[in-house]
């Protein structure tokens, strides 16, 4: 039975070897569903356009088929819309209603629309409804919990549809009809069985059959259990099996029913691993989770998937590398079951042993970007072979399609509240792996979320020190999406956490970045003062480095005050600082500025001096770069000398240098992005 995989929620099944995908049943309810498509809302009736797009709603509960149903729907209406279907699940495996942002946001990154990070519900909104306004593409909405989170998705524009999926009425959203699901007719129900458990059987016993279908009730998801069980077992009667069913029919529900014959019968070890698997964040595993999960290896986790996969327990995600789901039919009895064997200390155990597993691959994720590093490449062969990536892109593909897994195990070790420094560390090592892999602009979204959660557990366990790294970082993510002032109160509370915790490196950022705030709102003389404050406390640590940028940080607040003479004595002092710590390239950025600083304050022959200077320093320094930028400097110099002659020169120098630049081999675009890092420190490795 590894031949085929089926969809436990519902009843589209598909055999790999002839490739093929069948749907049974639901004839009636497509026609309407299709009709309802061309039915004339309210607003045609009453001669005004529709201002949004129509709503077509399948109520079921899980298991009925409702989410087979929407994609079978979806696969013969998508070529009506040429702009593509998006998907959104809008509740958690444990039925907790997922946050309209976090919707919002992934409907944005499928379409490609870039985000600010840290942006809130009413601008993200927006945003999609904008993005939706000249396109013609179809929403597909599961698992709705309520009315509010479809109507927030809802686009302004009538040439879209959206297929909504949940158990009950939306009452709230005008001019909806719910498609109501109820069981598969018998003639699809036993053909179902027939499909998965063999014909043989349901041949020569059809009444039999028909007895079986009816004690499922007609759900697809408890037909195709019982189909597995029968396929399992060759010389089980189909009779015997209805009898089982018959036997329990006080004990829930029929689908929990079903589950409960399937597991008991299961070998003890693939038994655990089953009802382990309730613990998969966001109900993906893949065979080192289950691995970690059961304390079993991974190729024998990968074999057991694979088994639960062809009797209907699971079914596979067409992702490389592979993954695996658990139907959200499935979920809550599988969590049942867990805590119905396993004692309170083994599920936590088995929790912190799949934190512990993700932790050790995202390092092995990270460290096989750092080719460069001696340190990193001997952690990496000390992790065993299974827990390596075969290359660079491997780990990043890991990451990409483990992203939704990662995020929620993240979100659930915090929620748990008992696994804080496996939760830190996991949140560390994810945040260090996406920056290596995607770079910061690209995962800003995804860590802004992240660096809220290290907060919260900063503040639960009162550790100030993560706390200001934290603040930080969101203040740092802030600041780059135009939220200063937002920003400027994450680091004033930075500020205020690294006092408490003694650290002098948070404090010192902290208080430059406030700085950096109050001159991106234009409070110059503030800026000049927190730069100079921060300054005071590079001086007194001996950071000759980070000093001599301070005085190029006040020297720019005073400039941009219209103060020259204070901008001139400090852009003195940032060049003096990279001169003796032998910094080139710095120094020549400092001389450049004080020469645009003299140009200002009307001293052209001294902005001349300066900037030749400036420009045998880039030399020395090989930045090119910054070599063009002076010529260019210079040459508007000499536009306002009255000297078009020497101008002239000095842009076609910069022209060329400009010119020999774009021809050599091109830089990594996240390599400025992989020099972020985690502001203080969220945990140790």
């Amino acid at each position: 039975m590894t031949d085929q995989a089926v969809d436990t929620d519902g009843v589209r099944f598909s055999h790999d070897v002839a490739a093929e995908t069948r749907f049974l049943g639901r004839t009636r309810e497509l026609k309407e569903l299709r009709a309802d498509i061309e039915r004339a809302g309210l607003d045609t009736l009453s001669g005004r356009k529709a201002p949004r797009a129509r709503v077509l709603l399948i109520a079921g509960r899980p298991g009925s088929g409702r989410t087979t149903l929407g994609e079978e729907l979806v696969r013969q209406v998508a070529d009506r819309y040429p702009d593509g279907v998006l998907r959104a699940r809008l509740s958690e495996t444990d039925g907790a209603r997922v946050p309209v942002e976090r919707s919002v946001r992934e409907l944005l990154d499928a379409l490609e629309v870039p985000t600010p990070a840290g942006a809130d519900e009413d601008d993200l909104v927006e945003a999609l409804r904008t993005a939706l306004a000249d396109r013609r593409t179809l929403l597909l909405l599961d698992d709705a919990a309520d009315a509010e989170q479809v109507d927030a998705l809802l686009p302004d524009n009538p040439d879209c549809l959206v297929i909504a999926i949940s158990q009950g009425p939306l009452t709230g959203i005008s001019d909806v009809r719910p498609c109501t699901l109820g069981g598969l007719d018998t003639k699809s129900a036993v053909e179902l069985l027939s499909r998965i458990a063999g014909s043989v059987r349901i041949t020569v016993d059809p009444r039999a059959a028909e007895g079986l279908a009816e004690q499922c009730q007609g759900q697809p998801a408890a037909l195709v259990l019982a189909g597995g069980w029968l396929a399992a077992r060759p010389k089980a009667a189909v009779a015997d099996l209805a009898r089982h069913l018959h036997a329990g029919a006080d004990e829930g529900t029929v689908t929990g029913r079903a589950l409960r014959l399937v597991h008991d019968e299961l070998p003890a070890p693939a038994a655990r691993i089953l009802r382990l698997l309730s613990l998969a964040p966001a109900g993906l595993a893949d065979p080192h989770t289950a691995s970690a999960l059961a304390g079993c290896s991974v190729s024998s986790a990968r074999t057991t998937l694979d088994d639960f996969v062809s009797v209907g327990l699971l079914h596979a995600v067409e992702t490389s590398p592979p993954q695996y789901e658990v139907p959200g039919c499935l979920h809550p009895l599988l969590k049942g079951l867990a805590e119905a064997h396993e004692r309170p200390g083994e599920l936590q155990l088995a929790r912190a042993r799949m934190l512990e597993r993700t932790v050790r691959l995202l390092q092995s994720c990270r460290a096989i970007t750092e080719t460069d590093s001696p340190q990193a490449r001997e952690k990496l062969l000390g992790m065993p072979r299974s827990l390596r990536f075969p290359s660079p892109r491997d780990a990043a593909d890991w990451l990409r399609v483990r992203r939704p897994a990662l995020l929620a195990s993240a979100r659930l070790a915090v929620a748990d509240g008992t696994l804080d420094t496996l939760a830190r560390r996991l949140m560390a090592q994810l945040v260090r792996a996406m920056v290596a892999h995607f770079g910061t602009r690209a995962a800003a979204g995804d860590l802004y979320g992240i660096h809220h959660l290290v907060l919260d557990v900063a503040e639960r366990r009162r550790l100030p020190r993560e706390q200001a790294a934290a603040l930080l970082n969101l203040g740092d993510l802030d600041a780059r999406t135009g939220r200063t002032a937002d920003a400027l109160a994450r680091y004033r509370a930075a500020l205020d956490a690294g006092r408490a915790a003694n650290d002098s490196y948070a404090t010192g950022r902290a208080t430059e970045s406030v700085g950096g705030a109050h001159l991106e709102l234009g409070d110059f003389d503030r800026a000049a003062d927190w730069f100079g404050r921060a300054l005071a406390e590079r001086l007194a640590q001996g950071e000759r480095a980070d000093a001599a940028r301070l005085y190029g940080r006040i020297a720019a607040a005073h400039t941009y005050a219209g103060r020259y003479g204070e901008a001139l004595r400090n852009w003195r002092a940032a060049v003096a600082g990279h001169r003796k710590n032998g910094d080139l390239a710095a120094q020549a950025r400092a001389l450049s500025e004080l020469a645009r600083v003299q140009e200002y304050a009307g001293r052209p022959e001294d902005s001349l001096r300066t900037c030749r200077e400036a420009v045998e320093w880039a030399r020395r320094a090989e930045d090119t770069r910054l070599q063009a930028a002076l010529h260019l400097r210079l040459a508007d110099t000499f536009d306002h000398l009255g000297d078009p002659t020497s101008a002239a020169l000095h842009r076609s120098s910069a022209e060329q240098m400009l010119g020999e630049e774009a021809q050599e081999p091109g830089i990594d675009p996240k390599q400025e992005d992989n020099a972020y890092e985690i502001r203080g420190s969220l945990a140790e490795d």
